[in-house]
């Protein structure tokens, strides 16, 4: 390697160049762009976080309706605020496997029925208190309690019973469940000094950061956690500032008023790409913008104004004029190719004939109300307007109701029977599934109850054999698809992006912008 492609590689390495200025370069000296990029990607590995300094973020999503209990999240701020100062048992690694955080092991008995989890030897809360097994099956039970509004009510309903043994956490389940520890990664299940049921909101959890001044929907500035055990956390002091509107938002990176951002507008992304000291990251994954219908409510109970409204949907449109290329077509299942047991079905095209079919058998008459925000997921109104159109050309008249973005996710969202939304995506289906579809889920959005899904659900979780396992997904699939309340047009690539002050990105599968919501906790500021 000459000495201009070392100096080069530097720079990059330390995050004062973009990559895609680095393979630009690298290139003038006859460098392959994939040579370039490994030889990068080496470098970064090598050269190792930097530690100190403040990291700034600009994220859409809050609202001054949020809460710090880990069991209200329901936004990309407040799993944010999550990730800084709270941990689950364990968490997903980049490329979808798991690993431990408070549990520093797991294992399960022959059948997949009883789990046991060991929690780390010497963990501590910021606050100092010593972590304990009683202290996860508190938090388990909060979460699982009669009175609970957790979002992760769903994935816990099949415990049996939770008790402790010395540092040993074991977990019965009424039925076998390989999937288990996946569900046990879920944000909302941080663990918190007796189950967070006396003082759900004081943020006192096992992560890097301690929230030091918080006004939610505003601004929130966190600083490292000194009994922290973990190597994440390389700046001194983070600061998220909730920044809604998207072309304010990307002003705030381009002017170096924040150094990361979430949610690049698909329509401008090439442009900011190309600003200097910046680069777009682009991640496809799991991630889905929804429209859903509660299916309990009239209209949308009515199975064939479902269906006329879902013949009615131009998805392609939709990935054209909305996602500008950075996503792929839905096909009406929150489930896509990146699941290992994924299904393909034929897909369901705009059918403006079969649209008009089923509104006439329906028998509804009038507009149907459908209600959207900015803060659903970028270019929600656009898209609301798009269907209007796809729609009219059925004959089917859509009402659009602009909502205003503090207050969506509280007021609108899994409140009223018509909107706009979004889902970061689940590791697993069986998650995704528990989460969302299950009839006994907190978040089922749609309002669906269907026994037959929920039997093949439980079922599918004791199956061993992958062939069978896979066809249980397909057919809830299909019964979803057919009979569900939601409408997805498009799986959404993740588009985020940050200043070449900052060093560390990494792709990250899973669910949510900004690997996985940890960006902010294993990039650095650069010295």
């Amino acid at each position: 390697m000459n000495d201009q492609l070392k100096y080069l590689t530097r720079r990059a390495a330390s995050g004062l160049m973009t990559r895609r200025e680095f393979v630009g370069r690298a290139g003038a000296l006859g460098v392959s762009a994939v040579a370039a990029t490994t030889m990068l990607s080496s470098a970064v590995k090598a050269a190792g976080p930097v530690k100190g300094g403040t990291l700034r973020m600009g994220l859409q999503g809050g609202s001054t309706t949020d809460s710090l209990d880990p069991a209200l999240s329901t936004n990309q701020v407040s799993l944010m605020l999550i990730r800084l100062w709270g941990e689950p048992l364990v968490e997903l690694t980049d490329d979808g496997g798991l690993q431990g955080k408070v549990a520093e092991s797991f294992e399960a008995s022959a059948d997949a029925k009883t789990w046991t989890f060991t929690v780390r030897q010497g963990l501590t809360f910021s606050n100092g208190q010593e972590v304990t097994a009683a202290d996860v099956a508190e938090t388990l039970d909060r979460h699982s309690g009669e009175d609970t509004k957790s979002g992760a009510l769903g994935l816990l309903r099949d415990i049996a019973n939770v008790r402790t043994d010395g540092r040993n956490v074991i977990i019965e389940l009424n039925n076998a469940n390989a999937d288990l520890p996946y569900l046990m990664a879920d944000y909302h299940l941080v663990i918190q000094p007796g189950g967070g049921k006396s003082a759900p909101d004081a943020a006192i959890g096992t992560g890097p950061y301690v929230l030091k001044d918080v006004d939610m929907g505003v601004r929130i500035v966190a600083e490292k956690n000194p009994n922290y055990w973990g190597d994440l956390g390389n700046a001194e002091t983070i600061e998220l500032v909730v920044i809604n509107d998207n072309t304010a938002r990307v002003a705030a990176l381009q002017s170096g008023q924040v150094d990361l951002i979430d949610r690049v507008p698909p329509r401008t992304a090439g442009l900011v790409s190309r600003a200097p000291g910046v680069t777009v990251a682009s991640t496809a994954g799991p991630g889905h913008y929804v429209f859903i219908a509660h299916v309990n409510t009239a209209p949308f109970d009515n199975q064939d104004l479902m269906l006329a409204l879902k013949y009615g949907m131009n998805r392609q449109e939709l990935v054209d004029k909305v996602l500008f290329g950075y996503g792929s077509v839905g096909n009406d299942s929150p489930i896509n190719a990146s699941y290992p047991l994924y299904t393909e079905f034929e897909q369901r095209e705009y059918d403006p004939d079969k649209a008009a079919h089923h509104f006439k058998k329906s028998g509804h008459d009038g507009p149907v109300l459908l209600r959207t925000s900015d803060n659903s997921f970028p270019g929600a109104p656009d898209a609301a307007a798009l269907f209007q159109q796809s729609l009219a050309g059925a004959g089917i008249e859509l009402e659009i109701k602009r909502e205003p973005n503090d207050g969506y996710w509280s007021e609108v969202w899994n409140n009223k029977p018509f909107c706009t939304s979004y889902w970061g995506g689940r590791p697993t289906q069986d998650q995704m599934f528990t989460t969302a579809y299950l009839s006994s889920a907190d978040w089922n959005d749609t309002r669906f109850n269907n026994e037959q899904f929920d039997q093949l659900l439980i079922a599918a979780r004791a199956e061993l054999d992958t062939g069978k396992r896979t066809q249980m997904y397909a057919d809830m699939g299909t019964i979803l698809r057919d009979e569900g309340g939601l409408i997805c047009p498009m799986f959404n690539d993740f588009v985020d992006a940050y200043t070449d002050k900052l060093g560390g990105w990494v792709e990250n599968v899973n669910g949510f912008a900004l690997m996985n919501s940890y960006a902010p906790l294993r990039m650095w500021v650069n010295a």
